[in-house]
């Protein structure tokens, strides 16, 4: 009698699980069409090929002018303080996760791994006041800039938000590594950093792209210390890269959370922040879709 109970408790926990999962996709897709739909009658008004081209973000500019509702000035920020995120972030993250799975002593690798993962619960409100008033003085006394408001500002508060996310998602990667990885290595004759860094990370390497990969979207959609340390200037700078990350940026995400409730419904500045919005959908979906094809990738690797 034991058995049929247990086998029918197994299938409602089952079902519960599937239930679960099929509504997180169905509610993913309907806010995703719902955003669909209230960016798509933007066409309307302003040309997709205007979108897509204008180099100005001035949704107040009185016609003939304006308004200006251009995508470069918001995807060229999210990627320059994104780029810089992920510059400063990946080689400080995989450090910590090499050093904490591969080189600490077990004492010490109890002590950090949760103060690492404890990093990830900063509110990024608290953060992004740390930027507004250490950072930015000190990348304006640095650079010797008008103002500290930057990319490179947001940059560094970015990969202070990714790194441990990165560091704890490769660090599970490296750990799953087999042993016999590392003793084959040893019995070749090959030293500790030879088998770490020859064996070990090119083994772990799709998962530790899918850490890069999740570190980087939550890069992408973070909101609230970009729009406090950034400037959010909504023009495409006509000079060189190092120019662009020494002042004022306008991302995605910041025109979103920064005009969102300053529009009326049905506006065409209204319209084009959900159009906006499509667009942020679309490069998460492709940074989440190059994370599972990555992970993917090493489950399949490990079976062979």
């Amino acid at each position: 009698m034991a058995t049929p109970k247990r086998s029918l408790r197994e299938r409602a926990v089952e079902g519960v699980v599937f239930s679960g999962g099929m509504a997180s996709i169905v509610l993913v897709a309907l806010i995703f069409l719902f955003v669909l739909k209230e960016a798509l009658p933007l066409l309307k008004d302003y040309p997709l090929s205007r979108f897509l081209t204008d180099r100005g973000w001035q949704p107040t500019l009185a016609p003939p002018e304006g308004p200006w509702f251009g995508l470069l000035p918001n995807v060229w920020g999210s990627f320059l303080v994104t780029a810089g995120a992920v510059v400063l972030s990946v080689p400080l993250a995989l450090s910590t996760a090499v050093f904490t799975s591969e080189v600490a002593p077990s004492w010490l690798r109890d002590m950090l791994k949760p103060l690492v993962e404890l990093l990830a619960l900063v509110p990024s409100v608290a953060i992004g006041f740390v930027g507004a008033v250490a950072i930015n003085p000190l990348v304006k006394d640095l650079f010797g800039l008008d103002t500290g408001k930057s990319a490179i500002a947001g940059s560094i508060m970015l990969a202070f938000m990714a790194a441990p996310t990165i560091a704890t998602i490769a660090e599970d990667a490296i750990n799953a590594v087999p042993r016999s990885f590392r003793d084959g290595s040893l019995a070749l004759g090959a030293t500790r950093w030879q088998g770490i860094s020859g064996i070990v990370l090119p083994a772990a390497k799709p998962g530790i792209l899918a850490a890069v990969m999740l570190g980087v979207g939550r890069a992408v959609g973070e909101t609230m210390v970009v729009i406090m340390v950034t400037g959010n200037a909504g023009v495409l700078p006509d000079k060189g890269i190092w120019y662009a990350f020494t002042h004022s940026v306008r991302t995605i995400t910041g025109t979103i959370g920064a005009e969102a409730l300053e529009v009326a419904n049905g506006e065409p500045h209204y319209r084009a922040l959900f159009m906006l919005g499509v667009v942020l959908f679309t490069i998460t979906f492709v940074l989440n879709a190059i994370a599972h094809y990555s992970l993917g990738k090493g489950d399949r690797r490990a079976q062979a």
